[in-house]
């Protein structure tokens, strides 16, 4: 989930600007594409599982399509467990308490019955720019209401005192559906839990296995990679975002052609709280030219797209999104075309909502490319690292 403070607030546009004409992409080599070395202290944990990484197992919040991951963390004294998702679009620890009347999740935290609580004077609204699920955030619908305050918090067996966090005072009904207490944040720099890890001894790096629900096993490593789940070598790129984590692209290309639209460089943010992409809706409307003329804004949410359910079934959907590694070599991406259905609208289920959301102003991708590539988020380097988890069967970093 990405929150508007993070990025400001943007409003959703709509546009109806015409695509240009398609050109075609020259069918990629396959290629090994090696990362650079590894910065000092780095280098063990990136050749191998460190001893001491933190694993951390998640959970697939699944509605027909895969949400978010989650897991849990331990905070209080006794440690009373919070599942949390671990959200890279953020950057604090929230999460819902038995002070909260409007969350209805269970097992929440009870302050009362923590020694180590100490509870802050600032309070806040915490307004989000994506939200929970697939659809787009539509009158400012996915809010917290949270007030501060420390208490010892806990993963895996390593407790760090007087963290930083909030409790969430109130939330919008759009949360409710929520199988988890709280938010993570897991930006791109180190803080709160993940900076106390850091000082503990742990590289300076987490990595995500995410993967689809019917597969699972899915998990967050503090302080290390797996290659058990992974294929080949990991590529890096350079990170540019303050906060969020951003890597610049050069290229997106649909069912193997692209457009002038789709052939700008772009900085896009990557979100593991976030399962849809979103693009502008210039960039948007490109897309779906090269996929299908059915498609087509939903008029009741506002930056979302669909058609017919009978006519979405095997529709060629294959987005590739072009980045350049850290040796200079361009890789790609890819969304294959199993992830374009997200499942019927509530309000009409006659039609099913599309990938990919406009919203002016932000250019991220989520858990539908996440889940199809083993990744690393290099704090200390300042760079993210990708490899096939062999989920995605045609997946590979190539030359572009």
């Amino acid at each position: 989930m990405l929150s508007a403070i993070s990025i400001g607030l943007l409003a959703l546009a709509a546009s109806s600007e015409v695509a240009a004409t398609p050109e075609p992409v020259p069918q990629p080599m396959r290629v090994e594409i090696h990362s650079r070395k590894a910065p000092k202290g780095h280098a063990s944990a990136l050749r191998r599982r460190a001893a001491s990484a933190i694993g951390v197992p998640l959970e697939d919040f699944f509605l027909g399509t895969d949400l978010q991951w989650f897991g849990n963390i331990s905070v209080g004294t006794p440690p009373q467990p919070v599942s949390v998702v671990f959200d890279t679009g953020s950057q604090t620890l929230e999460f819902a308490t038995t002070e909260c009347t409007t969350c209805n999740q269970s097992n929440k935290f009870d302050i009362s019955k923590s020694s180590t609580f100490v509870r802050g004077s600032q309070s806040s609204t915490l307004s989000f720019s994506t939200g929970v699920g697939v659809d787009p955030v539509v009158n400012n619908d996915y809010v917290l209401h949270i007030r501060s305050g420390t208490d010892t918090v806990t993963v895996g067996g390593v407790a760090a005192k007087a963290i930083s966090l909030f409790t969430i005072t109130s939330q919008t009904p759009k949360f409710n559906l929520d199988p988890f207490l709280g938010i993570q944040g897991l930006g791109s720099s180190a803080e709160g839990i993940f900076a106390a890890l850091v000082k503990t001894g742990l590289p300076s790096l987490f990595s995500l296995f995410v993967t689809p629900e019917k597969v699972g096993n899915s998990e967050l490593l503090f302080g290390g990679t797996d290659p058990t789940k992974f294929k080949g070598s990991l590529v890096f790129a350079n990170q540019q975002g303050e906060g969020d984590w951003e890597v610049e692209s050069t290229q997106i290309a649909v069912n193997g052609k692209t457009t002038s639209v789709l052939k700008k460089r772009r900085s896009i943010i990557f979100d593991s709280g976030t399962s849809n992409i979103l693009f502008d809706t210039q960039t948007t409307n490109a897309m779906y030219a090269l996929i299908s003329p059915l498609i087509k804004p939903f008029a009741a949410e506002p930056g979302a797209y669909g058609l017919p359910c009978a006519q979405i079934g095997g529709l060629p959907a294959t987005i590739d999104i072009t980045f350049t590694s850290q040796t200079g070599t361009p890789f790609n991406l890819t969304i294959p075309s199993s992830e374009l259905n997200v499942g019927p609208f509530d309000s009409d289920p006659s039609t099913c909502q599309t990938l990919i959301n406009a919203f002016d102003g932000l250019e991220l991708v989520g858990g539908s490319v996440l889940k199809h590539y083993y990744s690393v988020w290099d704090v200390g380097g300042q760079r993210m690292g990708f490899a096939p988890n062999g989920e995605l069967r045609a997946a590979s970093l190539r030359d572009a």
